[in-house]
């Protein structure tokens, strides 16, 4: 038993070890120093990258905002933090907390900056995405800042750290802070701000066990008592950090339930021969939980909302409250705008319906049109008296050494005298020209 449990420990050594390929200890403590500073290069490309980013979440393009992550050097302050606290250097703490209170301040004005002055005002997706944080944001700053911190502790660099940026997202919450500021919306700014810190705590944390598990030398604390204080900051610091994100991530998968049992009902109970569900409306506030619907068509009887409001347990929602809103001449408060934006988006998909069948109708008519023969019977009879009658029409001929069938014009004549090889010559020239066809084959009965 001993040696099955030596031979599986030697296998996960083997196979998950970090201290095979790592560079050297003070090499990796200097690439992380260097990265610390924002002045001079680092600034200005800090400076362009939150204009490309402010300019992404404007616009609402992903591909802006990925490359405003890419070329951010926003990382480095949060990592040597990590690395601070993970030896016990004080100075670098300082250091990296002050380089990273400046390139979050200056982040803030230039994003600030821009969009007060941008003609663009509204909030597109990719800003809303940036105001309300959950424990996901954790996770992936984690586990981000675990594969950022792995990657730049080894001896070959690989481009993990820029997926790391791009994966973490800390430059985008920054000019999202802007944009709440720029736009007088205070929620829009703490939201962004608790994102970006949430981030650079678990960079850190990660960064801090990376070091630990490698085994870096560390200055010893002065007394045991600091020793604790400093863990206790640590651990402070990460569950401050991380109990509200838990309570805005159950908020969001508790709503996301309950529209989705919501829907469920909607579609599967609430079907009756004429009446119609015009507007649905989910309200998911803690304690008033409902769903409102607007009908049209025949009234629903008293009896069959209650058998509704029945069959609702069935989908998780006895506690969520159900109001009908039936009529035109309802007092009740209906909402007509949302009427008015039903009929409309269905007359536009009828007209596109038909719009796309008159399409399809004219493009049959064109292709007939290109398959009808003109009449030819006057000049056939003047051109060749001996004719007695005759067919003209289009016709497939398939081939026995091709897959690919052909069409072609195929004349059917009766004449007296027969035509000769040159006489019918002529007339197969005659009718590619009229017929506007390459193919014709002209028969003689």
């Amino acid at each position: 038993m001993r040696q099955i449990y030596i031979a599986i420990s030697r296998f996960l050594h083997d196979r998950f070890s970090l201290h095979d390929d790592s560079a050297e200890e003070q090499e990796i403590i200097d690439s992380i120093k260097r990265g610390i500073e924002f002045r001079g290069t680092n600034l200005w490309v800090l400076i362009f990258a939150i204009f490309i980013a402010s300019i992404g979440l404007n616009v609402n393009s992903t591909a802006v905002i990925i490359g405003a992550m890419l070329i951010s050097p926003i990382m480095g302050p949060i990592m040597g933090i990590g690395l601070g606290i993970g030896i016990n250097d004080f100075g670098l703490i300082r250091r990296a907390s002050k380089n990273l209170a400046i390139a979050a301040f200056i982040s803030i004005c230039v994003s600030t900056f821009y969009f007060w002055v941008t003609p663009l005002h509204d909030a597109q997706s990719e800003l809303l995405a940036r105001t309300t944080p959950t424990i996901w944001d954790v996770f992936i700053a984690f586990f981000g800042g675990l594969a950022g911190i792995v990657a730049g502790t080894r001896k070959e660099k690989s481009n993990v750290v820029p997926g790391v940026a791009i994966a973490t997202a800390l430059m985008p919450p920054l000019c999202t802070a802007g944009f709440g500021l720029a736009s007088g919306n205070i929620y829009y700014f703490l939201g962004a701000i608790y994102l970006f810190f949430i981030n650079s705590v678990f960079i850190c944390l990660s960064s801090y066990i990376i070091v630990r598990y490698l085994h870096f030398h560390k200055t010893q604390f002065e007394t045991p008592e600091l020793k604790r204080r400093m863990t206790r900051y640590i651990w402070i610091a990460v569950i401050a950090t991380s109990l509200p994100s838990i309570y805005l991530a159950y908020r969001i998968v508790r709503k996301s339930i309950f529209e989705s049992n919501a829907a469920a009902f909607v579609r599967n109970e609430v079907v009756f021969p004429n009446t119609y569900v015009v507007n649905k409306t989910f309200t998911t506030d803690d304690g008033n939980r409902g769903i409102d619907l607007l009908l049209i068509g025949d009234e629903l009887s008293s009896g069959a909302i209650d058998s509704l409001r029945q069959r609702m347990a069935q989908y998780n929602l006895e506690d969520a409250k159900l109001d009908v809103h039936q009529g035109l001449n309802s007092k009740q408060n209906i909402d007509f705008a949302a009427v008015k934006a039903s009929i409309l988006s269905d007359v536009f998909s009828k007209q596109h319906e038909l719009d796309t069948a008159q399409v399809a109708a004219q493009e049959r008519e064109e292709a007939a049109k290109k398959a009808m023969l003109p009449e030819i019977k006057s000049e056939l009879k003047a051109l060749y008296p001996q004719l007695k009658e005759y067919s003209l029409g289009m016709s497939v001929i398939r081939h026995m050494d091709t897959t690919a069938p052909d069409t072609a014009v195929i004349f059917v004549g009766s004449f007296k005298p027969r035509l000769s090889s040159r006489e019918s010559t002529k007339l197969k020239e005659f009718l590619q020209s009229r017929t506007k066809k390459e193919k014709v084959k002209v028969i003689q009965e």
